[in-house]
């Protein structure tokens, strides 16, 4: 690990839980349009943790509804309600970052979060300063593999590693050609990663 440049993190699941306030973002917005389906809850909401909002739409409201106005909907109550609720740091996650930056490596966050969702974590974290670059697909609409590529060649960065807790961390990861860490203690399984970390501050010792 002593010779990664760089490390670029996923967020949600990796450096903090904020399910309990997507939930909230969640139930509001259905409730707003009267949309008949189940509570989304703690449980319904992690399965999907790290997808696309797209894609999380489908797996938890199908059916015919004006999907432009529920996102837009969905933006302006995100935008109220997780700045508020914001979520919880895991253990370890301000320290390591700053022994991270203290040997010089550099730290980088891409995530498949919506357009706010970064403004949100580093405005309630207050870690924005710590980080050298971002991205977030619903800033650009690009794949999660197509955001670590571009952290990676907007930054010249030589040998970086991407720490991620889904499978879908690690082959979009592989996918941009960058080595994966899988952080064990989140949301998701993965298979095939060059690491594994239990807790956080591991990435130091590995």
């Amino acid at each position: 690990m002593k010779n990664y440049d760089a490390y670029i993190f996923d967020m949600d699941g990796t450096l903090w839980d904020a399910v309990d306030g997507y939930c909230e973002v969640w139930n509001a917005t259905i409730d707003h349009f009267g949309i008949d389906c189940p509570r989304i809850d703690r449980e319904r909401l992690f399965t999907q943790m790290g997808q696309p909002l797209d894609a999380i739409m489908d797996a938890l409201i199908p059916g015919s509804y004006d999907r432009g106005a529920f996102m837009a909907r969905m933006k302006e109550l995100e935008a109220e309600i997780v700045p508020r609720r914001g979520g919880v740091l895991y253990p370890g996650v301000r320290s390591t970052i700053e022994q991270l930056r203290a040997a010089g490596a550099g730290i980088y966050l891409v995530s498949n979060c919506g357009a706010s969702g970064l403004v949100n974590f580093f405005q309630f974290t207050g870690l924005g300063d710590v980080f050298d670059d971002s991205l977030a697909h619903g800033v650009n609409g690009l794949s999660k593999a197509r955001n670590i590529a571009l952290i990676v060649e907007r930054n010249g960065l030589s040998n970086p590693v991407y720490v991620g807790d889904t499978q879908l961390d690690v082959d979009s990861a592989h996918e941009a050609g960058v080595p994966a860490v899988w952080a064990a203690y989140g949301f998701g399984h993965a298979t095939g990663a060059e690491h594994r970390i239990d807790a956080f501050n591991q990435l130091t010792s590995l």
